[in-house]
This record gives C-alpha cells, structure tokens and sequence, in this order.
C-alpha cells in the first residue's frame, strides 16, 4: 500500500514538473520529512491532497500487454490453499497470508496482480507442497509398528 502512494508521489512530482529543489521543500512543508520513505501511509496521502489541490489528476494505467493471470487460476490458487489449511499445514486461511505466500514464491505482493506464468509457478509450488505432505502422511501410515 504504501509503495503505491509513494509511486503516485513521484508521478505527481513528473507531472507537475517539479524540480528536486521545489519537491523536497513541499515534502517539508508538509511533512516535516523530506523523504517519502520515511513517510506513513497517512503522511503520503496528505503530500498526494495538496499534489492533488496543485493540479494532479490520477489517472488509469494503460494496459502493459502483460498477460494477468484469469479469475480461475486465483480460485485455484485459493483452493490449494484452503486444502493445505484444512490438513492443518497452513494455519492462517487468510487472503492476508495467500500474498504472503505468493510474494515469497514470484515477488508479487497481491495474487490479483499476477501475470499467468507467475500464477502458475505459484500453482505448482502449492501442488508440490501437497503432494510433500500426502506423501508423508502415505509413509507414515506405512512405517512397521515396532511395538
């Protein structure tokens, strides 16, 4: 969320055609910082209302022609989880906890986000991950009782 503002930050900074100069002293003016990083969430927003009261407008992205992953695979993705969950390996069922997954597999903060070759790296990662679990549970079901 919050990488999301400072990008729209800096687009404002573009569109407005503000010099380093003239940026860093409105980042103060406002902010006492004079770095979005080390700005909150809340600090970005009020740069972004007075960028805004300036003459920034917030548009759309265009489309990059980048394939997204569709609806069915984020479902199939979701529903690798969910099962994971109840066996009882995934312990947060959360949408929450699915990003935190799917950004430590392809880097991408939220599933919805995904580009098709990276949902399906993300599929096959869930699927080796069942399959890891059935095939334990397989052998220990299968060990000899040595008592």
């Amino acid at each position: 969320m919050k990488s999301k503002y400072i990008k729209l930050v800096h687009i404002a900074k573009s569109q407005l055609n503000l010099d380093d100069d003239t940026y860093r002293h409105l980042l103060l003016n406002v902010t006492k910082k004079t770095s979005t990083k080390d700005m909150t969430v809340w600090e970005l927003e009020k740069i972004l209302n007075n960028l805004k009261s300036k003459g920034f407008k917030v548009k759309s992205s265009k489309k990059t022609g980048k394939i997204t992953a569709t609806e069915p695979v984020h479902k199939k993705i979701r529903s690798l989880w969910l099962e994971l969950a109840d066996a009882g390996v995934v312990k947060n069922r959360s949408e929450k906890a699915i990003n935190s997954y799917v950004k430590r597999i392809v880097g991408v903060e939220v599933m919805d986000w995904l580009n098709t070759a990276q949902a399906m790296k993300v599929i096959e990662s869930l699927k080796r991950w069942q399959a890891r679990i059935l095939r334990n549970k397989h052998e220990a079901n299968t060990l000899p009782d040595l008592s």
